[in-house]
């Protein structure tokens, strides 16, 4: 009985993964009506599971569902992005005063590696959205906080919303990358005050660039 239970539930998170990666690369764009009949039948499924892969992507804040209406993508509005980027800031710099109070040697040249890697890739917009998201998901992972994680991973999926993330305007990621290494420096130094203050400046600084 469990495996028959489960069928159906991998279905709606494979097409809930899916949409979700239409959703971030544009091909669905915010504001739009998602139409159910044509991407049920362009994935070769019946509504229900579509429909149930809607509401994981409502609760994520990607789509917005209206009454008698339907669903539609998800507009972020000036505000919702300063909402969103105010409780990164405040969870991130928590996380990164954790980590600079208890990482151990490997797991300080781990972000070390990951910041050169982001240096080696600042004149590559795509690959250095890549990394800057992976060494804040590690760091946030080494803060060993589940639920901490977890309210990071929702916020950021609404982030990827806004396009023109300020990580793509023109010399923002020269700054990112200096924040970065203020950031990494904290860390090192073990000062879990400064390391903290530093990422706040960091989202500070991006929501500035992003307005």
């Amino acid at each position: 009985m469990s495996a028959v239970s489960l069928a159906p539930r991998a279905l709606y998170q494979e097409v809930a993964e899916l949409l979700r990666q239409r959703i971030f690369k544009r091909e669905l764009q915010p504001g739009s009506w998602i139409d159910e009949l044509k991407i049920a039948e362009e994935y070769g499924i019946s509504r229900t599971p579509l429909r149930e892969a809607l509401k994981v992507l409502a609760a994520e804040g990607l789509v917005t569902m209206k009454v008698r209406r339907g669903a539609y993508v998800t507009e972020v509005s000036e505000k919702d992005l300063a909402d969103v980027y105010h409780l990164l800031s405040l969870l991130e710099s928590d996380a990164a005063g954790v980590v600079a109070s208890r990482a151990d040697d490997a797991q300080l040249k781990e972000l070390q590696d990951m910041h050169e890697d982001l240096a080696a890739a600042v004149d590559d917009r795509e690959r250095f959205f890549a990394i800057n998201e992976q060494f804040h998901l590690r760091l946030l992972e080494m803060a060993d906080n589940r639920w901490r994680q977890q309210m990071v991973a929702d916020l950021r999926k609404v982030m990827k919303l806004n396009r023109h993330h300020s990580l793509f305007k023109t010399g923002r990621l020269h700054d990112s990358l200096k924040e970065h290494a203020a950031i990494m420096a904290a860390i090192a130094g073990r000062d879990s005050t400064l390391a903290a203050q530093r990422m706040r400046e960091h989202f500070t600084n991006g929501l500035e660039a992003a307005a």
